[in-house]
């Protein structure tokens, strides 16, 4: 099992079908068991990639037993918000599509534009001006990955 081909950003709601407060067995019901763990992470932290070894996919960090982050790993191609923004594409398109968002210069040559709902902080993450991949964040979660 893996994170879904063809992943879904509802900003607020949901990332390629889970939502913030799952527990980790409606994670394993809805991506499988095929995951690896961080080791260095201060929160647990699962990686469903792809392929293994590859990083190309999703993580899902818990705190106290319930999912408190999901975020894309390494821009996996065919992920797209609901208003239809595509990971690749050039981050001109956010504005028309989500408005002026607050930016969050993270370490490594990447930003995030996020956008804050009432449930958590939604991530737009950046680099070299392309969409690079999406989180959602429970407010005590870090917003750079």
């Amino acid at each position: 099992a893996a994170p879904p081909r063809k992943g879904l950003f509802a900003p607020g709601r949901s990332l390629g079908g889970l939502r913030l407060g799952m527990t980790p067995a409606q994670v394993r019901a809805a991506w499988g068991s095929s995951f690896g763990r961080c080791r260095g992470c201060p929160q647990p932290t699962w990686y469903y990639t792809y392929r293994r070894y590859h990083p190309h996919g999703a993580a899902v960090e818990f705190r106290r037993g319930r999912v408190d982050a999901v975020f894309t790993l390494w821009a996996p191609t065919n992920w797209k918000t609901t208003k239809g923004l595509y990971i690749g594409d050039n981050v001109d398109r956010v504005p028309g599509l989500y408005g002026t968002l607050a930016r969050a210069d993270c370490p490594g040559n990447y930003y995030a534009l996020t956008i804050p709902t009432p449930g958590g902080v939604n991530a737009l993450y950046v680099v070299n001006e392309k969409i690079f991949g999406f989180g959602l964040l429970g407010f005590k979660a870090a917003v750079c990955r």
